[in-house]
């Protein structure tokens, strides 16, 4: 064999942080023995990977050929060293969730794989549909939970579980005696949204069909929290997942609405590389995340 494996991780490294010094940082290596390794991957197949630009190194069309089937072949790797050094049948594993999905979900189901498997590390990564994609895309997590719908040839999506949208105000507002909205209510209303790019966005975009090009959206904002703020300060109406309104709703601090003849249920998914091997921790993740669904945690 005419490559080594800390050579293809190194190359890895690289071509998530597009940068060597970082990429050693990552392998607790110096970055002498980063950029060697590197140099003698290409030199030993008389390639080049990247394209230099300045200080930055940017996968070409050959380093990104070469891309998922290293991270394919390291993550095989990974998978025999836990079998033979008898550990954890899990190991480590790199969660990416959505912001919904992280700080109402996840969390809950780490705390029970966890104690199903002591010795499994978890890493969990959140931020928006988009971002998480992308870190999947780029084999920088293993797996990733998402709100929003994708379409795209590298990643595997498949359903997880139901969600569904509500929308709500401060108690203070207008709607909140009425409750039950209609077109011409969702048109004079200020809304206060969660960005573009979210999957929560997404389903709300979807949900307004018809009439999403005329509503007044007042503030979009990145955090579920700071939504549920600001319509408590009377700021405009919102629309959430149920799941992050449970306990506002309990204490009366935020009231729901509903928009009957509007369709306001979405799905969440499972989205993995096309390329990436199933290793064990992942499948074990899975088959938790929908087996602790099953029993309404």
């Amino acid at each position: 064999m005419y490559f080594t494996l800390k050579q293809l991780q190194v190359f890895l490294a690289v071509a998530n942080h597009q940068n060597v010094s970082r990429a050693a940082d990552e392998l607790a290596m110096s970055q002498s023995a980063a950029s060697t390794a590197l140099k003698e991957l290409e030199l030993r197949f008389n390639v080049s990977l990247f394209d230099r630009i300045g200080k930055r190194l940017q996968l070409n069309e050959q380093g990104l050929a070469l891309r998922p089937k290293a991270a394919a072949l390291i993550s095989r790797a990974e998978e025999l060293e836990s079998s033979l050094i008898q550990q954890s049948d899990i190991g480590e594993l790199k969660v990416g969730a959505t912001l919904t999905i992280g700080n109402y979900l996840a969390i809950n189901i780490m705390a029970n794989f966890m104690h199903e498997h002591p010795q499994a590390k978890i890493e969990l990564n959140v931020e928006n549909t988009s971002a998480i994609a992308a870190k999947v895309r780029n084999f920088e997590l293993d797996i990733g939970l998402i709100e929003g719908e994708l379409q795209e040839p590298e990643l595997q999506v498949s359903y997880w579980r139901d969600d569904e949208l509500a929308i709500f105000c401060a108690p203070e507002h207008p709607f909140a005696k009425q409750q039950i909205l209609t077109d011409d209510d969702l048109l004079a209303a200020r809304w206060i949204v969660r960005e573009s790019g979210s999957g929560t966005r997404q389903a709300f975009d979807r949900g307004m069909s018809g009439i999403l090009s005329n509503i007044d959206l007042r503030l979009e904002l990145q955090h579920t929290e700071g939504i549920k703020r600001a319509v408590e300060a009377g700021l405009g109406i919102g629309c959430l997942s149920k799941l992050t309104l449970v306990e506002a709703f309990q204490r009366k601090s935020l009231v729901q609405l509903h928009a009957l003849h509007r369709n306001w249920t979405r799905k969440f998914y499972f989205i993995l590389h096309r390329q990436k091997f199933l290793t064990t921790g992942i499948k074990s993740w899975m088959e938790h995340c929908r087996r602790i669904e099953n029993r309404n945690y």
